[in-house]
């Protein structure tokens, strides 16, 4: 199976507006990626790739540090954003049947000033990133709800607190896979566990291939790695609005081959509706009953976290 490719450039963060014909063109083509794949590519979307490799090189600096000097930046240890912050090796197992995950992270849920911060450059160069991303979130939901003949603010208005504590649980990772020697990994354990996203979509940058994605058929196959596109896949709460029309598809990420101790970056923005939101179907139908995002995202969390 392969991931289609699309040309975001008509609708890109550097446009202010986009001719109808080709918002027509768009949306088709990301109709079809998300109900035939759940993941599609987007090229020249408008995030400079300086920037990108600016967050990836500052997340970097960070991991490399000692876990003691990294300790005092836990998740759990910032008031009133209990998933900002470092997420240290093992501690979330994104498939709760299989040892805890052989990487690393930091979460950015929240852009309030008050939050500690790992260093004043960590700060501008993700806090710079996450805006962009969520510029261009927003540009992509408008996508979406014409491809599912909706008005873009049934699905905007679901969306008006991004970055903002305690109402939206929209986050930021930065990811890294430190090398690994093949031979001590636990039984089951691999570097990202096989699960689906929670929100509404994830905007993925990765900085090498790794990646895999579940197809139809239930077997797995490689995402390959496009210099300068976006991997998007869409993620439940989407899935449960349009009662399966869109898919929010299986994926991980395994151990590097034997004799492969490469490190692998990646960034996700994981895009979520308010915390308050109420997702129902949008087809009227009961395939899913109404849950608030926070809820759901609650449930992912004590799940994935259950172990630590």
């Amino acid at each position: 199976m392969n991931i289609p490719v699309v040309d975001f450039s008509s609708y890109s963060l550097e446009k202010e507006n986009v001719p109808d014909e080709q918002l027509h063109a768009l949306v088709t083509e990301l109709r079809a990626a998300f109900t035939e794949v759940g993941f599609v590519f987007l090229q020249n979307y408008g995030i400079e790739q300086e920037l990108v490799d600016r967050a990836m090189e500052t997340s970097k600096q960070f991991f490399l540090q000692p876990d003691e000097e990294k300790q005092p930046f836990s998740r759990g240890n910032f008031e009133n954003c209990f998933n900002h912050g470092w997420v240290s090796m093992e501690t979330e197992s994104l498939n709760p049947s299989r040892p805890g995950d052989l990487k690393e992270a930091f979460n950015i849920s929240s852009l309030d000033p008050e939050i500690k911060w790992p260093s004043k450059d960590f700060q501008e160069v993700h806090t710079s990133f996450f805006q962009l991303c969520k510029e261009l979130s927003l540009r992509v939901l408008k996508v979406v709800a014409l491809s599912l003949n909706l008005q873009p603010d049934v699905i905007l208005s679901a969306h008006k607190f991004i970055g903002t504590s305690n109402k939206n649980g929209t986050t930021l990772r930065a990811l890294y896979y430190p090398p690994l020697n093949s031979e001590n990994p636990k039984e089951g354990q691999i570097r990202c566990g096989e699960h689906t996203d929670y929100g509404t979509f994830t905007l993925l940058f990765q900085g090498s291939e790794g990646l895999q994605v579940c197809g139809r058929s239930g077997e797995f196959f490689p995402a390959p790695n496009i210099p300068g596109a976006i991997l998007l896949n869409i993620a439940d709460l989407l899935q449960h609005w349009t009662s399966d029309q869109y898919i929010s598809v299986c994926h991980r990420v395994l151990l590097p081959p034997v004799g492969d101790s490469c490190t692998r970056q990646s960034l996700a923005f994981f895009l979520h509706p308010d915390d308050e939101a109420v997702i129902t179907c949008l087809d009227g139908s009961n395939k899913y009953p109404p849950i608030t995002a926070e809820a759901h995202a609650l449930k992912k969390l004590r799940d994935s976290y259950g172990k630590s």
